[in-house]
């Protein structure tokens, strides 16, 4: 007798249909798995038929052929256990094979026949209700993830006879909802706040100016000045996620497994600080199993490096694709896969390798050599993708002790939220998501310049030596400026402050 399950698999973050043929026929009792099966998938033959038995259904001995369709894909993990025991028992009676259609089924099968969750549980459901689906049945832990696809009945199984139960029509599962607005409101808060940072008030505004226009931003200081702090703070002045900027997140963190216990949608924006010891391979992503690296993870959030020169060269330069693009490309033999990765690029470093070149408290002991290698490990190129280099000096007693109140993140978010509502009213449906994305065409259009502000800029450019794509992100920065200042075009001043925010373009770092 044949049955057929549908079901789906991930590629990338990418889902993909997936249809599980069974056949039990006569013969001398065997199990055969066709269709490109990775190890995962094969090993399936032995959950399945113990959680069939634990479970108190009888295993067919008979020669059991189980095809996974198309062929010529491969099939990777163990996400089909669940759909294939159901087949099993529809080809072999114990079900109704007529039940299952219509349905889209995927879960991992424990030994004792419970379903354990799977990776990539909202792409699965965003695929399903593309292929025109009507019911989605998966693991209890991923079913409040895959409800938040809407025009789906989304339904979470414990077990494999709780699965069968409801496919035979003897006690159905409810399906679940989840009202997404309800998921922002209750979004957890962050344990930190721009209030607990005292004096600093340059470098906060700076922050200010870089979060509100998307700018990647690199603080250079010494030991003990505040960058790790005050990295660690933006995420909370970031505006609030859209509905398509949480689902596309949620996909690629799902997609790896990384995805909360028990949450269905990521409402906060990510925020990832890979250890500078990560390979290429763990910043990008890749591998022998194609998967979303740091700068995917980061998408739609923050990318914290700290002690950029500290990373390996080779890895930082890879990341000129994804700072330049927005996405990063991946080949391989088997194939090539495109995530996304729009992210803001936070770094941070010291100005020599003793860490004190610019504390007038403390004395530096690198010769200028040292500090022109150290400096060096970053190539000209990735700094030029840098919008606003910024220096971080500490702060003095008295203004660690001051009784002052200080900003909260909820003000300066306010305005950051602002200056990025008037950027997307800007640009409309074009594709540019903040100033930071400007091309050279919006710039012209954008960012049209006076007598004055052209002087200014020209006489910084023969100062500073600027290149041509620092030029770009002065008028990008001062554009920025202009939004939170509620100015049509930019003028000299809001240029003026753009162009402080170089501080490694100047001599003193050469």
């Amino acid at each position: 007798m044949l049955s057929k399950v549908h079901s789906a698999g991930l590629w990338g973050i990418e889902a993909y249909p997936i249809e599980i043929e069974v056949d039990v026929s006569g013969g001398l009792p065997a199990e055969v798995v066709v269709g490109l099966p990775d190890a995962a998938v094969r090993e399936s033959r032995d959950r399945v038929r113990t959680a069939i038995h634990n479970s108190g259904f009888s295993y067919p001995d008979d020669r059991i052929t189980i095809n996974l369709a198309p062929a010529d894909v491969r099939k990777e993990g163990p996400s089909f256990d669940l759909p294939i025991a159901l087949g099993v028992l529809a080809a072999s009676g114990q079900l109704d094979p007529g039940r299952l259609e219509g349905e889209v089924v995927v879960g991992e099968l424990a030994l004792d026949g419970s379903v354990r969750p799977v990776n990539g549980a909202l792409s699965i459901a965003l695929e399903a209700r593309e292929r025109g689906r009507r019911s989605l049945l998966l693991p209890a832990a991923n079913v409040r993830e895959a409800a938040v696809v809407e025009g789906l009945e989304v339904r979470g199984a414990e077990s494999l006879a709780g699965a069968v139960r409801h496919i035979s029509g003897e006690a159905g599962l409810e399906p679940v909802r989840v009202e997404t607005e309800e998921l922002f409101r209750t979004a957890g808060r962050y344990p930190v706040d721009f209030s607990e940072v005292r004096g600093q008030a340059d470098v906060k505004r700076a922050l200010e100016v870089a979060v509100a226009g998307g700018h990647n931003l690199i603080m250079i200081g010494p030991p003990g000045a505040g960058k790790s702090m005050l990295a660690k703070r933006i995420p909370t002045i970031l505006p609030p996620l859209t509905l398509d900027e949480a689902l596309e997140t949620t996909r690629i963190h799902s997609s790896v497994g990384l995805l909360p216990k028990g949450e269905g949608l990521l409402a906060l924006r990510p925020v990832r600080s890979p250890h500078h010891t990560v390979s290429d391979v763990g910043l990008i992503g890749g591998g022998s199993k194609i998967r979303p690296g740091e700068v995917s993870l980061a998408h739609n959030g923050v990318l914290f490096l700290d002690e950029l020169p500290e990373f390996s060269r080779s890895v930082l330069e890879v990341l000129r694709q994804p700072l330049e693009d927005g996405e990063v490309t991946i080949s391989r033999a088997t194939g090539s896969l495109t995530f996304p990765a729009r992210f803001m690029l936070v770094a941070a470093m010291n100005p020599c390798p003793c860490g004190y070149y610019t504390d007038s408290r403390r004395e530096c002991r690198c010769h200028p050599g040292q500090i022109r290698n150290y400096m060096s490990r970053i190539s000209g190129p990735l700094l030029d993708r840098i919008d606003i280099h910024l220096e971080v000096a500490p702060v003095n007693y008295r203004r660690l002790s001051g009784g002052g109140e200080e900003e909260d993140s909820a003000g300066i978010r306010r305005r950051v939220t602002a200056a990025r509502s008037v950027q997307r009213e800007r640009f409309g449906p074009s594709g540019v998501y903040c100033n930071a994305a400007m091309t050279s065409r919006d710039l012209k259009k954008h960012c049209r310049l006076s007598r004055p502000v052209r002087e200014l800029l020209e006489r910084a450019m023969e100062e500073l030596g600027l290149s041509a794509r620092a030029w770009d992100r002065i008028l990008k920065v001062s554009r920025t400026i202009a939004d939170l200042a509620g100015a049509e075009e930019p003028d000299p001043a809001h240029v003026s402050e753009a162009i402080q925010y170089r501080v490694l373009d100047r001599k003193l770092w050469l």
